[in-house]
C-alpha cells in the first residue's frame, strides 16, 4: 500500500471538520456584509473640512520668503553677528577650501596680504565664494567688520571700522 492515497481527504479529525464547515459559512457571509456596506455606505468626511479657514490651512505654502530690509539698520550689524549668520556656513567647516574661523594656518597667508586686499577679495568674491559671501545687503563697513572678526580670531590684529555717521536730514 502506498503512503499517499489520491482519494483521501485533507480533513483527518473531527475538529478539522468543524473548522472547515464554520469557515465555509462565515467567510462568504463576512464578504457579503462588507460588500453591502461598501455599496450602501456614505463616504464620511469632516463637515468642517470645507470651511474657508481649513481650506486656507491646507493650501498655504510650506515656507515663505520675506524680502525686505535686514533686521538691523544697514551698517549697524557687528562683525561677529555677520559671521554667525552668513560667513560661518562655509568658514566654520572649511567648505571649498574656505579658511576656517580661528585656524591660524589657513588665515596666515591671507592676513599677510592686508585688510584692504581681504576686503576687495570678499567684495568681488573668489572661487566658490560669491560676492559679499552671498549677502548682498552687507555694507562695506559690515563686510570689513566680518573679515576683521574672522582674521582677528586667527591671530591678526586688524582694527574694526567704526559705524559711519548717520546723515542728518536737511529741512
Amino acid at each position: 500500500m502506498s503512503e499517499h492515497d489520491e482519494h483521501s481527504s485533507f480533513i483527518k479529525t473531527p475538529q478539522q471538520l468543524v473548522v472547515v464547515i464554520l469557515a465555509a459559512f462565515l467567510v462568504p457571509i463576512i464578504g457579503i456584509i462588507m460588500l453591502v456596506q461598501l455599496v450602501t455606505g456614505r463616504p464620511g468626511a469632516d463637515p468642517l473640512a470645507m470651511t474657508p479657514e481649513r481650506i486656507a490651512e491646507r493650501i498655504k505654502p510650506v515656507s515663505g520668503i520675506e524680502i525686505g530690509a535686514p533686521a538691523a539698520a544697514p551698517g549697524a550689524r557687528s562683525g561677529e553677528a555677520i559671521v554667525k549668520t552668513t560667513c560661518s556656513a562655509c568658514h566654520a567647516s572649511g567648505v571649498q577650501n574656505a579658511p576656517k574661523i580661528g585656524n591660524k594656518a589657513d588665515w596666515a597667508p591671507r592676513i599677510k596680504t592686508g585688510l584692504n586686499t581681504l576686503v576687495q577679495v570678499a567684495t568681488k568674491g573668489k572661487g566658490a565664494m560669491p560676492p559679499k559671501g552671498g549677502d548682498a545687503s552687507l555694507t562695506q563697513t559690515e563686510l570689513t567688520r566680518a573679515i576683521v572678526f574672522m582674521a582677528n580670531s586667527a591671530g591678526a590684529n586688524f582694527k574694526e571700522p567704526a559705524a559711519p555717521a548717520a546723515k542728518k536730514k536737511s529741512k
